[in-house]
């Protein structure tokens, strides 16, 4: 796919993977660029969550910077120190091109030394991120679901927005195949049902207006074990410092402490809870019954699901326990919901074979 270049042995890509959809995301890219002849530099920073992840994916990536935590003057700090890090890395390398999902840094580090950058995303909400990476880039990638004038305010023409008729989940979904081992590692019982819950993302600088445990997780949590006994409750957490949920697994709760393979857990859950956007996409193109209790506005991959009917949008402890003890009570809800789930994700483009397209003209 990629043209020999001569002297010059193979091309090299720079990978940038900031967050856990990040390393679910370029995972099969990085092993589809390696395929065909592309030496792969990854990058990522000190983050607990996403270092485990790349190791449960088998990904090889350096650490670079570290998370700059919830406040906007730490995160600041830490993206500038993470930036000269990387220049001083990559003026090393010769990389013929870079792609991350809005890195910052990436975007600037390959603006200044003259690396094209592809940015993927499908957040504009994301509004610090976009406005500093995407104008830079040479190249925007985005499900169809987000229309480009949501991206063309920040700076980049429309013909440089490449879309594809699927959502980002799309791109490790299809083919994919759950593995029980993580119902084991958590020490689930495989005849009783499982509700998988995802709190809501409180370090993103898009969403610190709205505060944190926005829903109150914990009373969620107790009074769905109160209404659905026989149920097993896994909380996902994105950080270890939020002290009312640790407090949970004292409570026939089970609260992971590290990555686990989410995707199987949640196509093994009879219904999934999500503050974010990411894994509630994910559930509702596996099947699975989703509620989405996301703190701010809807985004429009959210908007999407929700017309057509894959997830419930409810933002209050009784609402979302209601719609629990309704889906636990009619079986047939969640295998109506499984059947169309399988013909969307079929119809769906595979992501990275459209990115992947796209990135031979940097070869």
């Amino acid at each position: 796919m990629f043209r020999l270049l001569g002297a010059k042995q193979k091309l090299r890509a720079w990978v940038d993977i900031l967050t856990p959809k990040q390393a679910n995301f370029f995972t099969p890219l990085i092993q589809r660029l390696s395929r065909h002849g592309t030496d792969i530099l990854a990058t990522t920073r000190e983050y607990r969550e996403v270092n485990e992840l790349l190791e449960i994916r088998k990904v090889s990536a350096l650490k670079i910077g570290r998370h700059g935590g919830g406040a906007l003057k730490k995160k600041l700090i830490s993206s500038a120190e993470r930036t000269k890090q990387l220049a001083l890395l990559l003026s090393k390398k010769e990389c013929d091109f870079a792609i991350s999902f809005s890195s910052p840094e990436a975007a600037r580090v390959a603006y200044g030394l003259s690396i094209p950058h592809c940015c993927v995303s499908d957040s504009p909400h994301a509004e610090a991120a976009s406005r500093l990476a995407i104008p830079l880039s040479k190249k925007l990638f985005t499900p169809k679901a987000v229309p480009k004038r949501a991206w063309s305010r920040y700076g980049i023409d429309e013909d440089r927005i490449v879309q594809y008729d699927a959502l980002d989940p799309a791109a490790w979904l299809k083919g994919f195949k759950p593995d029980p081992k993580v119902l084991d590692e958590l020490g689930l019982d495989h005849s009783l049902p499982i509700i998988a819950i995802r709190p809501e993302e409180t370090q993103a600088s898009y969403l610190l207006e709205y505060g944190t445990d926005a829903l109150n997780s914990v009373a969620l949590v107790r009074t769905l074990r109160r209404k659905l006994p026989h149920s097993q409750v896994v909380l996902l957490p994105r950080y270890d410092s939020i002290t009312s949920i640790k407090k949970l697994s004292s409570e026939s709760v089970i609260v992971t402490g590290r990555a686990v393979d989410a995707t199987s857990l949640i196509s093994y859950s009879r219904l999934f809870l999500g503050g974010g956007g990411t894994m509630t996409a994910e559930s509702a193109l596996l099947g699975v019954p989703t509620v989405s209790f996301y703190p701010a506005p809807a985004t429009h991959v959210e908007k999407y699901l929700i017309r057509l009917g894959f997830i419930k949008r409810i933002r209050n402890v009784d609402g979302i326990v209601k719609h629990a003890v309704r889906v636990f009570d009619d079986a047939s809800y969640g295998e109506a919901l499984k059947a169309r789930s399988r013909r969307l994700l079929s119809r769906m483009d595979d992501p990275i074979a459209v990115i992947e397209k796209h990135l031979a003209c940097f070869g």
